[in-house]
């Protein structure tokens, strides 16, 4: 069991190196799309679903509360982390409206979705998509695998950071991986002097 343990460190490690450096340009464009709207008064919205709403909600706590350092905190939203309102909803036939109907009501033009899926093809993150070109809102998407249908829904204004691997867990552990460099270098922009 010790060596399967070894083995699967191993290929997290070769996954991560792999999609790391044919992402790195995309992944500071990413942060350079944000930083430009953070300083320009708009906020970052943040929608996955399952594993990817866990780390929808750790890029948003990182933003609000703090990275590695202390500094001031960051307008964030999670748009998933309302369960009364994502199950009311849900609950009356619009499931794939859970995070397109918070996004309409509460993101700006100028403002910036990062949407993190493994697939690409939840239709909540599809609409999610759409309601955010309605408002005029950049779409940061980390997808996994061939993209998926987000994939084919972005637009020339959006950045997509895809993680093209075939485990979905390989996909989840490079997108936290990228949601930490992309708060590393949000900060280093904004606060200079780290580390």
């Amino acid at each position: 069991m010790e060596q399967r343990v070894i083995t699967l460190f191993h290929e997290s490690i070769e996954a991560t190196m792999q999609t790391g450096e044919s992402l790195a340009p995309q992944i500071v464009h990413a942060s350079e799309v944000m930083v430009e709207a953070l300083l320009n008064g708009h906020k970052i919205l943040t929608c996955g679903n399952g594993i990817s709403a866990a780390q929808a909600q750790i890029l948003t706590s990182s933003l609000i509360h703090r990275f590695e350092q202390e500094r001031p905190s960051l307008p964030a939203f999670n748009l998933g982390a309302d369960m009364i309102t994502q199950t009311a909803i849900a609950a009356d036939g619009g499931g794939n409206d859970v995070y397109a109907k918070p996004l309409r009501a509460l993101g700006q033009d100028g403002d910036v979705l990062v949407l993190i899926t493994s697939t690409g093809n939840a239709g909540s993150l599809l609409q999610a998509i759409s309601a955010a070109h309605d408002r005029n809102i950049r779409v940061i998407a980390l997808t996994g695998g061939d993209g998926g249908d987000a994939a084919a829904l972005l637009d020339h204004r959006d950045i997509e950071l895809r993680a093209a691997l075939p485990s979905a867990i390989r996909i989840h552990e490079v997108h936290l991986l990228t949601i930490f460099c992309l708060c590393d270098l949000i900060d280093q922009h904004l606060f200079g002097g780290f580390h």
